[in-house]
């Protein structure tokens, strides 16, 4: 193991003890150990840290610059053991304080997602897949919350999952809708009989009955959008698992301005649904889809109209 392996080793389980999850992060810093070993270097330098940035076919601004940050963070911390090590400056890429358009998916998007996971291979597969892009539309969790979920954390008589340590070391219960709940009983009966003993404690499994990683996820994810003919909108609106997300934010707001209600009073349970820590970050979702910002537009005319009659 080279020396910069095992300083990210030591570099994970310190800010892992911290509460910081870094399951992506650690992912990234891993690639970049990977590619600084096959280049023979031994240290962060500026050069290598923006070829590495740069490295994937076809990268968004947004993704480079968060490759960019997350090695910036683990330059910072190795320079105190070696000074030699360069830490990058900020704003050599574009992108680093750019927010992407969200991919926001359609019902009839939704659908040829999951009727492309049914024609996966083998059979388990195919109904993880189904299941939990389905899930993922219909409550708004993040795939990390779902991947976490445990068979124990669906509670079948109370129609709800409970959400453990989720982002910022949060906890929450999700109602479900009963369709959806009855689409996770018929998963998990047929996941039994598919798989009998599993490794794991999981609701979702892969095929050798473990819990589903990232790495795993996100390649049958871009499988799913080519067999659903799913495409880009542009370099900054490209279809993502966190869209998903995002779709269930905005539908939920779009209708509470159709159905007339005080959308502002309910904007902070939709955020603890969610699992944000501040109504904020929720609030982003009104400027999300041009037909949302037109409603609340159209709402905030109708209350100045009001005041002023």
């Amino acid at each position: 193991m080279s020396e910069l392996a095992c300083r990210l080793e030591e570099y994970l389980t310190l800010r892992r003890g911290l509460g910081f999850k870094l399951v992506g992060e650690g992912w990234l810093l891993a690639s970049f150990v990977a590619f600084a070993d096959e280049a023979g270097a031994s240290r962060v330098t500026t050069d290598l840290a923006l070829a590495w940035s740069r490295k994937p076919a076809h990268p968004s601004p947004v993704y480079v610059a968060r490759r960019f940050r997350v090695l910036r963070g683990f330059a910072r911390w190795l320079q105190a053991f070696d000074p030699a090590t360069q830490v990058p400056p900020e704003g050599l890429l574009p992108g680093a304080n750019y927010r992407p358009t969200p991919y926001l998916y359609s019902d009839a998007d939704i659908a040829a997602l999951m009727a492309a996971a049914r024609s996966l291979t083998p059979e388990l597969r195919s109904a993880t897949f189904e299941t939990l892009i389905g899930l993922l539309a219909a409550t708004g969790l993040r795939i990390g919350e779902a991947m976490r979920l445990d068979r124990d954390d669906v509670d079948w008589d109370a129609g709800m999952l409970c959400v453990r340590d989720s982002k910022f070391g949060k906890s929450r219960e999700v109602l479900v809708h009963a369709s959806t709940l009855e689409a996770l009983r018929a998963y998990s009966q047929r996941r039994d009989q598919l798989c009998a003993h599993p490794s794991a404690p999981s609701l979702f499994i892969s095929t050798r009955g473990t819990r589903l990683l990232h790495t795993a996820i996100y390649p049958a994810f871009r499988q799913l959008l080519g067999l659903a003919g799913i495409q880009e909108r542009s370099p900054s609106c490209r279809p993502r698992v966190h869209g998903l997300r995002h779709s269930f934010a905005v539908s939920t707001l779009l209708s509470w301005y159709r159905d007339g209600g005080d959308v502002e009073a309910r904007i902070p349970l939709l955020s603890t649904y969610m699992g944000h820590i501040d109504p904020a970050a929720t609030y982003w979702y009104l400027s999300a889809a041009p037909e949302l910002l037109a409603l609340a537009a159209e709402r905030l005319e109708q209350r100045a109209g009001g005041q002023h009659s």
